[in-house]
């Protein structure tokens, strides 16, 4: 466990600590390559946590292995650099241990979903009250450009000269199929977007997993140029925002209509379709946000960015007194090794 002092600061007539954003930024050096998208990354949690009254001490970030996940070392907070893959398993833990805490998971798309993907799975379906944030630049930045499980078909890195053979992962359907409850994309390059996005995630009662498009200079620095180049990105984007109708498009001329399950596209501006004849985005349907979704593997369709999909429901340790639920019990006193090993029934003795 690593700690910045973060109980240091000004206090009011309240006793309360008066946080800026300064108060959150580290003592040292960052150390990114110049360019690096997560420096977007940083300075919006950095603005946001200012913003939430959260008390420093009460905040952790805790990250696996690689480029992003240095990240603890630069917010000016408690946090937790553990090893590679298991940054959602130390979370669940230290939420269930301290469920009073602020705990942000901050992990890359090679960290999070190759060998870390079975705890990210999980962390999800249990819908444990964190939010993880996953940093995705197509590629292993860290260990010098190998493809990852988000490097797209045909992709040149340095483990791949040839070509990634493989088909990519998609963190947003995998997230919808694990069950998450709060899955949203955003992108480094719109800051505006990416606040709106990462204090809705905060915000939020169980599991937020947000997937951030970022951009790494030095070994795929073209992946999402697409959706940040202002001569192409609206054609490449779809804002999505609930209760709001699916348009895209140079002046939105263009919208997502559905034919039962199958989405097509439509022109609103050849009088044939106008915008009330589109999908008005619903962020409770999950049959939805999974069709949208899988636009990211479509390539004529624009990639979604926003809150595909949110929902309340009980958190893992969450007490409740609802029939048929587990009731969360505390004891004044924690129990001995001798009481619990009595407690299991059936007991062997070897000598």
């Amino acid at each position: 466990m690593r700690s910045n002092d973060p109980t240091s600061g000004h206090m009011n007539n309240h006793t309360q600590p008066l946080l800026s954003v300064k108060d959150f930024r580290p003592h040292g050096e960052v150390q990114w390559c110049p360019g690096c998208g997560n420096y977007a990354v940083l300075s919006q949690l950095q603005k946001l946590l200012s913003e939430l009254g959260i008390p420093r001490e009460n905040i952790v970030f805790i990250s696996g292995i690689g480029c992003s996940s240095r990240l603890p070392y630069y917010i000016n907070t408690y946090g937790f650099h553990t090893i590679h893959g298991r940054a959602p398993a130390v979370a669940t833990g230290l939420k269930l241990a301290r469920p009073e805490l602020s705990i942000w998971i901050v992990s890359g798309d090679g960290d999070a979903l190759s060998i870390g993907g079975n705890h990210t799975i999980h962390l999800l379906r249990r819908n444990v009250d964190v939010t993880m944030l996953l940093l995705n630049n197509q590629v292993y930045g860290l260990t010098k450009g190998q493809y990852s499980p988000t490097s797209r078909y045909g992709q040149i890195t340095a483990s791949s000269p040839y070509g990634m053979m493989e088909h990519h992962c998609n963190p947003l359907t995998l997230a919808l199929g694990a069950g998450g409850a709060f899955v949203a994309r955003t992108i480094d390059r719109d800051l505006k977007h990416l606040s709106a996005v990462l204090r809705q995630a905060a915000e939020h009662k169980g599991a937020s997993f947000v997937e951030i498009y970022q951009n790494c200079i030095v070994f795929n620095g073209t992946a999402f140029d697409e959706f940040v180049r202002k001569d192409v990105r609206d054609e490449n984007i779809l804002f999505v925002e609930h209760g709001m109708p699916l348009v895209f498009g140079y002046n939105r001329t263009k919208g997502i209509r559905l034919d039962g399950l199958k989405p097509y596209v439509v022109s609103l501006d050849n009088g044939m379709y106008s915008v009330n004849d589109v999908v008005v985005y619903d962020e409770r349907d999950a049959t939805l946000a999974f069709l949208v979704a899988k636009f990211s593997d479509m390539p004529e369709f624009p990639h979604p960015v926003g809150v595909l999909y949110r929902e309340r429901r009980l958190c893992y340790g969450e007490p409740t007194d609802s029939a048929g639920s587990i009731r969360h019990r505390r004891t004044t006193q924690p129990p001995t090794i001798e009481s619990l090993l009595s407690s299991v029934g059936s007991i062997w003795k070897v000598e």
